[in-house]
């Protein structure tokens, strides 16, 4: 998880020094920076959760083993570093795509060698512009196409955030009550009652989780509906 920190700078970096920008793009780099801050922080009290998780009248390894997985059947920690990667290939695919029709832009421009063919480039090229500090962006009341890809990229986002928090609150939380777990291990000669310990404290590292996966679908819904009222529908 440390290497996932460390992974801040170069995202910073890259919305800072990215030669094409486009709307909200900072608005998705920094609720990428926030989830991954979050995302190390709730992480912490899951750390030794084999050793928060013990069993009565039992110093048995293997039966405390054995209960431990039938507990903790679904993944915790590995699915919530891989969703965190599937947001990030959904925020490059927009950076992909707008690096694509920057590299389009340039080409045709370069190509032009007569008046009526720098006409007919720039018609084709107008979805890219450049502003007064020599950055381009991406006008998307030019080019419905560029808004439609802008949506489906947000539409993933909110598709891979939305099975988060399935996983949150359909695999993990349910596996961290404070009612004792009565454990039916094969492996074990007898009934078995197990507890997990500072079972508040992972909980709440869940609802955070939750909180900020939450904002995200709500906030990529609400843009989802301004560009369709404003790129679409030209209100």
């Amino acid at each position: 998880m440390a290497a996932l920190v460390t992974g801040l700078i170069p995202i910073l970096r890259t919305a800072v020094d990215a030669t094409t920008t486009y709307k909200c793009r900072s608005l998705w780099f920094g609720f990428l920076c926030i989830r991954l801050v979050i995302l190390f922080l709730a992480q912490v009290p899951f750390t030794k959760l084999d050793a928060d998780f013990t069993c009565n009248g039992t110093r048995d390894n293997i039966c405390t083993k054995a209960c431990f997985n039938e507990q903790f059947q679904k993944p915790m920690l590995v699915a919530w570093n891989f969703i965190f990667l599937l947001v990030v290939i959904s925020v490059l695919l927009m950076e992909l795509f707008t690096s694509h029709l920057r590299s389009i832009a340039s080409k045709k421009s370069s190509r032009m060698k007569d008046v009526e063919l720098e006409g007919q480039g720039k018609e084709q090229a107008q979805v890219v512009a450049e502003d007064p500090r020599g950055k381009t962006f991406l006008d998307l009341h030019k080019d419905r196409s560029t808004v439609c890809i802008y949506l489906l990229s947000i539409v993933l986002r909110i598709l891979i955030e939305s099975w988060f928090l399935y996983v949150l609150l359909y695999w993990n939380l349910p596996a961290l009550s404070d009612a004792p777990y009565k454990c039916t291990a094969k492996i074990c000669l007898q009934l078995h009652v197990c507890v997990v310990r500072a079972a508040p404290e992972k909980r709440m590292s869940i609802y955070a989780l939750t909180s900020i996966s939450g904002m995200i679908i709500l906030c990529s819904v609400l843009f989802c509906m301004y560009a369709i009222a404003h790129y679409l529908c030209n209100f």
